[in-house]
């Protein structure tokens, strides 16, 4: 019989689908119960004890006003100035209350307190007062800063609440009355020190930030004389906009200057096509004077495009430019009538030229006219174009000097603006301390003097309600820590989950009140008679639900009957024998023939159970050399079951399991009974329950819910794994279903 066989058929009994952590969790509380009682009675009675030995707790309290004419003249200069001041000494902010509440709680502050309070109390010391810190002993004497306002708008006001607590409502009083005396008087001997020693900072600062003042203008006046600027910062933003402006112009004229050319390309062509106009244009550029007029007027261009960045149209360097331009150009005109006069006539209608002996005709004057006026004004544009470049590169050029000059003037100028500022701090605190001194300095008034103490309450219901609350969940805890490092299974669902094998049934706990004992009696015709003694002495174990397991193995047993099964656990204490005795009983139920064998031949329990001799046994029968018969060794206990007890225990179990005479006795058992089931070791205890597994048809697993572990049945199923192990049984599960 191999695994596949697990695979065949439905069980009969499924373990619930539903099933839900929760449940677990319930489980794990309820078997870890006691721990749980216990530590919640531990934490209960030290909760009593502690609210017996509670006493009443009476408090006083105050409210102290902390007020400062000191700081008010710094406070308010510090409204008016700027909130990222650079004056920052600790003598000129506003009242730091953190500190004030330190000192309240100070230790040399109560010592004194304290010395006042000894008249009346002796005893009395300085850890009364304000707690013993390294025990981590709260402290009786409290200070909090009252916060004014509601919500989000709550803010820390200037009134401080003082609060003392004790076993007398009167010493709580007097407490706090020495303290106030101890406050008051401090605040006397402190406010004049602190006021001189203020003013004493200021008239020294004074001087130092005057020089720094003094220092720091004196570099930024020399910055802008060297530079021979006032603001490097609009300075480049105002060549940036030219800059802008010059390249605008510059593309203006380079579009200008491509169109101009395209034009004189256009009438050359249009000379070059005449042969007349070919000698004119030849002559026009053989004339040395000719051409001289052209260099002329191209610097006259150039130098009225320099002069136009520098001054406006109406400028009179400006007019004497283009006046200059103008009679350039009427010059050149003229040349080209000079070179060209003695060979062209003029007609009135220069549509219909008249041809004249020795004259040369068929010039057309006004493409000369046109000629000469784009040249000029291709002369103009590129003076202007070279111009407005070497405007551009200069401006690029004084651009680069700028981010140096613009980083040196923004650390100059903060620098400047910084001392000046200061400075007036310095000169307001100056003038505010010295009001302040003829005014006084802090004032701690009492709002509300300390009154007896009033009773706040033992705490005893809150011990008994914390040791109430705090006992179960302490308990709980503790059994679920205890659960984390003993993994035990507490369900038939968890059990089939880890072994995966099919679970052929779950038992409830067949003890005293679950068991009930049986005999079974030959009913009709036997072949096989017994003693009265033995049918009336056997108590065999029956329930509902060892029956279902039997007919869940013989629906596996298809299409091969087990006609031996071997019954193991991971561990000793599991029910194993019981399940034994268990499915016996239901074979024979069955009308089945069952032999029963004991093979824990080292801890047999068998015999003990079933009160049979253990004198002769399975151990003299392996060893057994003589032809006595089977039925010698075996003890009837039924009709229909027999018990083959484990017999005295051997030297060496290991050899005699293993032998061959251990596997021909079980096939002549096979052949000889239904059924033989074979109660084995624990797997995990010894080596026989491996060796008598192989010769078994199959084996099944039992473990007892809520005292076998995941690990012990992970390493059985793994052992088993190997060999024929058909299915598992959850033995002492609580609700388990019935029939």
């Amino acid at each position: 019989m191999t695994n596949t066989s697990l695979n065949q058929g439905q069980m009969l009994n499924n373990s619930p689908q539903n099933a839900i952590d929760i449940k677990q969790l319930t489980t794990i509380l309820f078997h870890r119960r006691y721990l749980i009682l216990g530590i919640s009675c531990a934490v209960m009675s030290v909760a009593i004890l502690l609210a017996i030995f509670a006493k009443p707790k009476y408090q006083s309290s105050m409210q102290i006003l902390v007020s400062s004419n000191l700081y008010e003249g710094v406070r308010s200069s510090n409204v008016q100035g700027s909130t990222d001041s650079e004056f920052t000494d600790p003598n000129f902010q506003v009242v730091d209350y953190t500190a004030q509440l330190k000192l309240m709680l100070s230790s040399k502050l109560i010592e004194k307190a304290v010395d006042l309070l000894r008249p009346n109390y002796p005893d009395i010391t300085l850890e009364d007062i304000r707690g013993k810190k390294e025990k981590g002993e709260k402290s009786p004497l409290e200070v909090t800063q009252i916060e004014a306002g509601t919500g989000i708008n709550k803010i820390p006001s200037q009134v401080f609440e003082v609060t003392f607590k004790d076993k007398d409502p009167l010493k709580a009083q007097r407490v706090l009355q020495a303290l106030q005396t101890v406050y008051q008087n401090y605040n006397i001997e402190q406010q004049n020190e602190r006021l001189h020693k203020g003013l004493s900072f200021v008239n020294a600062r004074l001087p130092e930030v005057k020089k720094e003042v003094s220092q720091a203008e004196k570099n930024l006046e020399e910055f802008r004389r060297n530079h021979n600027l006032l603001d490097p910062e609009v300075q480049s933003k105002i060549l940036l906009e030219s800059l802008a402006d010059i390249q605008k112009q510059l593309e203006t004229t380079r579009a200008q200057l491509q169109d101009i050319r395209a034009r004189q390309a256009n009438l050359e062509q249009k000379m070059a096509s005449s042969s007349q106009n070919a000698i004119v244009s030849s002559r026009l550029s053989q004339s040395t004077r000719y051409q001289t007029l052209l260099n002329e007027i191209q610097k006259t261009e150039l130098a009225l495009a320099q002069e136009r960045l520098r001054y406006t149209e109406n400028s009179p360097r400006i007019v004497n430019l283009k006046q200059q331009r103008q009679s350039q150009v009427a010059l050149l005109r003229q040349e080209a009538g000079r070179s060209l006069g003695d060979k062209v006539t003029i007609t009135p209608n220069p549509q219909q030229p008249l041809l004249t002996q020795g004259q040369m005709v068929g010039v057309d004057l006004k493409l000369v006219e046109e000629v000469i006026q784009v040249q000029t004004t291709s002369l103009g544009l590129l003076a202007n174009e070279k111009s407005l470049v070497e405007s551009e590169q200069r401006l690029r050029n004084e651009l680069n000097k700028y981010p140096r000059l613009i980083a040196e003037y923004n650390r100059l100028l903060p620098e400047v603006q910084t001392n000046r500022k200061t400075l007036e701090q310095l000169l307001q605190a100056q003038q505010s301390l010295g009001l302040k001194i003829a005014q006084g300095g802090f004032d701690w008034q009492v709002l509300e003097a300390p009154d007896k103490g009033i009773y706040l309450g033992s705490g005893r219901l809150f011990l008994l309600g914390g040791g109430l609350i705090i006992g179960p969940i302490l308990g709980i805890m503790a059994a679920l820590i205890w659960e984390l490092f003993h993994d035990v299974i507490y369900s038939a669902r968890q059990f089939q989950r880890l072994t995966n094998l099919r679970l052929l049934g779950t038992i409830p706990n067949l003890g005293e009140g679950g068991l009930r004992k049986r005999l079974f009696k030959l009913a009709g015709n036997k072949q096989r008679t017994v003693t009265p003694l033995v049918e009336t002495s056997p108590k065999l174990p029956y329930h509902e639900n060892l029956d279902m397991v039997y007919q869940n193995l013989q629906i596996l047993k298809y299409p091969l009957p087990f006609k031996s099964l071997m019954l193991t656990s991971t561990l000793a204490g599991e029910g194993k024998t019981t399940m034994t005795l268990g499915l016996a009983a239901s074979a024979a139920h069955m009308h089945r023939r069952v032999l029963v064998i004991d093979a824990n031949m080292e801890h047999p329990s068998l015999h003990k159970i079933l009160e049979l001799s253990n004198d002769w046994g399975l151990s003299l029968l392996l060893v057994d050399e003589t032809n006595t018969p089977l039925t010698d060794y075996i003890q009837p206990i039924h009709p229909d079951i027999d018990v083959l007890t484990a017999g005295p225990t051997p030297e060496d179990t290991v050899k005699l399991l293993s032998s061959a005479r251990m596997k021909e006795l079980i096939e002549l058992f096979e052949q000889t009974y239904d059924l033989v089931l074979i109660d084995a070791p624990a797997i995990l205890d010894s080596v026989d329950a491996r060796i008598v597994a192989s010769l078994c048809n199959g084996i099944v697993l039992v473990g007892r819910i809520g005292q076998i572990t995941q690990s012990e049945l992970i390493q059985a199923r793994d052992i088993l794994s190997k060999l024929n192990l058909i299915g598992a049984i959850a033995n002492d599960v609580k609700d388990s279903p019935k029939v």
